[in-house]
């Protein structure tokens, strides 16, 4: 389990299913390198950046938040869930911070950044997500296409329409 399966449950579950068996076919796709050189030029740029936890990347994290960096705010939702499963696993290990989404892009929300708090009512809703993920990491069934607008902008795209 890390980060990217956690926000792709919330995105597509065909994605999630994907990238958890390790069919990437993100290399390919523009839209993913725009985010990989956001990043790349985020962290030359400030102190405390990508910072390796076991299975997990921090895009930053410092003495009271743990802020998570996103190309755009598409899908605000999978995002915060992303955020708060590295809230959880940072709690687990003795180091508690609150969270901060910053969106290079706004198409949707009127804020660039959005805060997060891992509370026990998330803490409760992640623990069946994760639950919810895995069930669906170990069935031999792939999960049906979602076919939505986001679906033309995927990096999965070919493998689920061509």
């Amino acid at each position: 389990m890390n980060g990217t399966i956690i926000n792709y449950y919330f995105h597509c579950k065909r994605q999630c299913y994907m990238f958890a068996h390790r069919l990437n076919l993100e290399d390919n796709s523009e839209i993913v390198k725009i985010g990989k050189a956001i990043h790349e030029d985020r962290a030359m740029n400030s102190e405390n950046t990508e910072i390796k936890i076991e299975n997990i990347a921090l895009d930053k994290i410092n003495s009271k938040y743990v802020t998570e960096v996103k190309k755009s705010d598409a899908d605000v939702e999978a995002s915060k869930w992303q955020l708060l499963y590295y809230l959880k696993i940072l709690k687990d290990k003795g180091i508690e911070r609150k969270g901060k989404l910053e969106f290079v892009e706004k198409n949707k929300t009127n804020k660039k950044v959005v805060f997060i708090d891992l509370n026990s009512d998330a803490e409760k809703k992640l623990e069946t997500y994760i639950n919810e993920i895995q069930r669906l990491l170990e069935s031999d069934k792939l999960p049906d296409i979602i076919n939505t607008a986001s679906c033309k902008k995927c990096a999965y795209y070919e493998y689920c329409y061509i």
